[in-house]
């Protein structure tokens, strides 16, 4: 077992009644600046006093012994899991970790990769979070869930496609992509569309929902449209060999997923001599600038956030008044951006 390195002799460590002696305050004083104590009315002066003097003596506070007094820590747990190449996924997952930091919450990142759900969860309640926010790669079960409260989880949310029962849940509704994009090429007049599966791990998370909601656009329509899932491998070889066996599919249109999906399949139908759009129009998703560079100019799906409250600020409310029932928050609004490529 390997050891932690002990602290040099004749070193010790800045304590609260360092800070008190040098910016002359009492300890409670720096308790209450340094905890962002509201409650207390403490000159800005005061404040800024006891700041300059932690700062510069290297002080700050334990994080433990403050869990101990407030009984809870003020740390949200945000488990890493296989992370889904959305762009808007991680501008959320940005905005949730700073915006917490602002109301004053610890933000930690937990390693989660390898683990079953009941083990991860029985590993964050370790960590005693006042909250967790769980990915959509990591499928929590009741059992976690009740593991997680019981260890002092104030709020256990879920961020995905999907909500979990028994937990509060920020919901990006993938079917809405898949709709969108299915809609856009049914109105240019397409009705034997593919549809790309990538076979690439922690994807199908997002890429089912996808699918299931071009299904559902193209039941919407009528009989005369037809979907086909195209299972597609991210490497030229396997987008060669799909490009290879295109005519017999018989599709005039494809939903490539996304944006990336759809360059390196657009490619691999040119070398194939496939024309796009005039034998199969293509749509992408996430609006990457590279896709307006491509000729034709690809189509694309574009998302953002639609909701009155910031996931943090939600957060922040299921802490302060915890046992409510699930509430369920969806954040996710799509729209089809024509180009050249349909």
């Amino acid at each position: 077992m390997s050891q932690l390195p002990e602290q040099p002799a004749g070193m010790s460590l800045p304590t609260s009644a360092d800070v008190a002696r040098l910016a002359g305050v009492s300890r409670a004083t720096v308790s209450y600046v340094l905890n962002n104590n509201a409650t207390v009315r403490i000159s800005e002066p005061t404040r800024r006093r006891v700041r300059e003097a932690a700062a510069g003596l290297g002080y700050v506070p334990h994080a433990a012994a403050r869990s101990l007094r407030a009984g809870h820590t003020r740390t949200v747990l945000l488990p890493a899991a296989q992370a889904p190449a959305v762009p808007l996924y991680q501008r959320l997952l940005t905005r949730i970790e700073s915006d917490l930091r602002r109301l004053d919450y610890t933000v930690v990142q937990y390693g989660s990769l390898g683990l079953d759900p009941d083990e991860a969860a029985r590993g964050w309640a370790e960590l005693r979070p006042v909250a967790v926010v769980s990915p959509g790669g990591m499928a929590l079960t009741p059992y976690g869930i009740g593991v997680l409260t019981r260890s002092g989880a104030k709020a256990v949310i879920t961020l995905g496609p999907q909500p979990v029962a028994g937990a509060h849940a920020l919901v990006m509704d993938q079917r809405e992509v898949g709709g969108c994009a299915v809609r856009h090429l049914l109105s240019r007049g397409r009705r034997r569309i593919g549809v790309v599966m990538p076979q690439e791990p922690g994807l199908s998370h997002f890429a089912e929902p996808r699918l299931a909601g071009a299904v559902r656009a193209a039941e919407d329509f009528g009989a005369k449209a037809g979907i086909q899932p195209l299972p597609l491998r991210y490497d030229e070889e396997s987008a060669a060999e799909l490009a290879g066996r295109w005519r017999t599919l018989g599709l005039d249109a494809v939903f490539t997923y996304n944006d990336e999906y759809a360059m390196l399949l657009m490619r691999a139908l040119q070398d194939a001599g496939v024309d796009v759009p005039a034998e199969t129009a293509m749509i992408g998703a996430d609006d990457l600038m590279l896709g307006r560079l491509l000729r034709p100019r690809l189509s694309s799906v574009t998302m953002e956030l639609a909701s009155a409250q910031s996931p943090a600020e939600m957060i922040d409310r299921l802490v302060q008044t915890p046992g409510g029932a699930p509430e369920r928050h969806y954040l996710l609004r799509a729209a089809a951006v024509a180009r050249e490529s349909s």
